[in-house]
């Protein structure tokens, strides 16, 4: 969940730091407090788009960083943070974001520099954000057949996994089968360039590994001086003039004539023999390794030139010789493909025919799993909007029409429309009144009504998205009475599953809050500036009963603030 949020310099935020906590936050105040530029702020966190126009006036850089903690271990973004590198400790994630006053947006996640893109991929699994005001997710039609599939889960995801590991098959078939598929003029002057690369790589004559053993000869010439002469200098420190293991030699014999008169003089003779025979051994070794060396500056030469020539050729074919003789086998097996073309189109189109087969099988089975599930669910979503009093709604999954399957035997690959998710393409429809056609869910027109058709299915689906905070930005405006009831008690059971943060101007909702949040405005300095204060049971008495009745908080408005808080109370307890 979002544990803490720190905003800077934010529209008319100077700054503030909120801790939130789980279950049902609500955030309220008067219009224009900064209500929803708090929830713009959440929005920039998770990888919405920035503006300059968010820069607090005179100052240079906008700064909000948010603190989520992670309860499962599977949680989606570990995979996300696992793919671009950036670790996570103590099951605790850190989202930072700034824009400056000159446009630019530096985003970080757990100290890393990351750009906007990977921020919104880390972002969209951690918050999900719901206003009237913008096409959500769940109103999307392309990401339908995911949810259906999220639904599903149970009986969908081990045939959906089979039927991609056979598309993926079919695909790289499908690819190489249309890199073949190109003219004759096309792949004439391809197979002239590939006996190019081969005639200028096979004439290198290049050897595994070449360039490094050719670079540390090369650096062991190049400073052969160096190299003799700190030989030189350790061998005659220990045969020289200063006879270095001689007196070590002595020393050893000067303790062995004592050593059999106290146990601590022969120790150190037994160590300090040890130590001359070692020493002795080295210095026979340094000797051999002397004698080895020597100087031919030929061969320096012809080393520098034939890794000049290796360096050219890494520009065109691999970043070392290991990565080119690599290239050069790949292109050979390209080259003999080419020029076996008719023979290799024929392999691939039995090849991609047998896999299309198979994959249109999975998808069938795929298929069929779906409508079974799409069954189950529209039930789901039905029962939860007679709970929204939306009586007359009707719900429906559509499939556009399949392949034949009856004849699936004579199907061939190019007739045949696979793709990532199956052949299936999936609508949710929806029809909010009596006598009305179905339609797509972003086309029903009712502010009020899609607001409770979104948190329907938002309840259906929280316990499979695993997002960790939903937040709802004023998604029960337009509604009243029983039906801002109904709502209020869906968004509580939805924070059952996930955080819940909710601006509204309901006290319906406002008193199913397990944390309750008054943002306001203050003039200081001449300047405007948003606060947030966590209300105490008794402050939330008084802004709901403020809610209800204006600025003036009468008795009688005090008591059915009261009487609400109840209500809540007594329905939490009970679901």
């Amino acid at each position: 969940m979002l544990t803490e949020l720190s905003i800077k310099d934010f529209a008319i935020i100077d700054y503030v730091s909120i801790t939130f906590n789980e279950g049902v936050t609500v955030l309220t105040g008067e219009t224009g407090a900064g209500k929803s530029i708090i929830i713009d702020a959440v929005q920039l966190l998770a990888g919405g788009r920035g503006s300059v126009d968010f820069v607090r006036h005179g100052k240079k850089r906008a700064e909000i960083q948010g603190l989520f903690t992670l309860e499962a271990k599977d949680h989606a973004v570990y995979k996300v943070a696992k793919q671009f590198g950036i670790v996570i400790e103590d099951d605790m994630l850190v989202l930072q974001r700034t824009i400056t006053s000159d446009g630019k947006s530096i985003c970080r996640v757990n100290g890393k520099l990351v750009t906007l893109a990977i921020l919104r991929e880390c972002g969209k699994t951690l918050i999900d954000i719901h206003s009237q005001h913008e096409t959500q997710s769940l109103m999307q039609p392309d990401t339908h057949i995911d949810l259906l599939d999220l639904y599903g889960e149970a009986t969908i995801k081990e045939t959906k996994s089979s039927y991609q590991r056979l598309y993926e098959k079919y695909k790289k078939y499908r690819e190489q089968y249309e890199q073949f598929s190109k003219n004759e003029q096309e792949l004439s002057h391809r197979l002239d360039l590939l006996h190019f690369q081969i005639n200028e790589l096979e004439q290198a004559e290049l050897e595994p590994n070449e360039d490094e053993l050719l670079e540390k000869e090369r650096h062991q010439l190049a400073h052969y001086e160096k190299i003799y002469m700190s030989i030189e200098r350790a061998y005659a420190s220990l045969y020289g003039e200063r006879k270095g293991i001689d007196l070590v030699n002595d020393a050893r014999l000067s303790l062995e004539e004592s050593s059999s008169y106290d146990p601590f003089i022969k120790e150190k003779h037994e160590e300090l023999s040890s130590a001359y025979f070692i020493m002795d051994e080295l210095a026979s070794e340094i000797r051999s390794f002397a004698d080895t060396l020597h100087f031919d500056e030929g061969r320096l030469n012809e080393i520098q030139a034939r890794l000049h020539e290796i360096d050219r050729l890494k520009k065109k074919y691999g970043e070392n010789v290991n990565d080119m003789l690599l290239y050069m086998g790949t292109i050979s097996e390209e080259m003999e493909q080419i020029e076996n073309k008719d023979f290799h189109v024929e392999q691939l189109e039995q090849e991609m025919e047998s896999v299309a087969k198979d994959a249109l099988l999975e998808a069938k089975e795929l298929h069929d799993l779906r409508k079974k599930a799409s069954v189950s669910l529209i039930k789901d979503i039905q029962k939860e909007l007679q709970t929204l009093y939306l009586e007359h709604t009707e719900f429906s999954i559509v499939f556009d029409p399949i392949p034949n399957m009856d004849q699936l035997e004579s199907i061939q690959h190019d007739d045949i429309r696979l793709k990532p998710n199956g052949f299936d393409h999936v609508t949710f429809l929806i029809s909010t009144n009596i006598g009305e056609p179905l339609k797509e869910l972003h086309k029903v027109a009712s502010g009020g009504e899609l607001s409770r058709i979104m948190l329907a299915i938002k309840k259906i689906f929280s316990k499979h998205q695993g997002i960790t905070s939903v937040i709802f930005d004023e998604v029960d405006t337009g509604v009243s009475g029983r039906v801002a009831q109904a709502m209020a008690e869906k968004i509580f059971q939805i924070s059952t599953r996930s955080q819940v943060l909710c601006i509204t101007h309901l006290p319906q909702v406002a008193a199913m809050a397990d944390t309750h949040l008054l943002i306001s405005k203050k003039e200081e300095q001449s300047r405007t500036a948003t606060y947030v204060k966590e209300l105490s049971k008794q402050e939330q008495v008084d802004e709901i009963s403020r809610m209800m009745t204006g600025t003036t908080i009468t008795n009688t408005a005090r008591e059915h603030g009261q009487a609400l808080l109840e209500l809540a109370s007594d329905f939490k307890q009970n679901n």
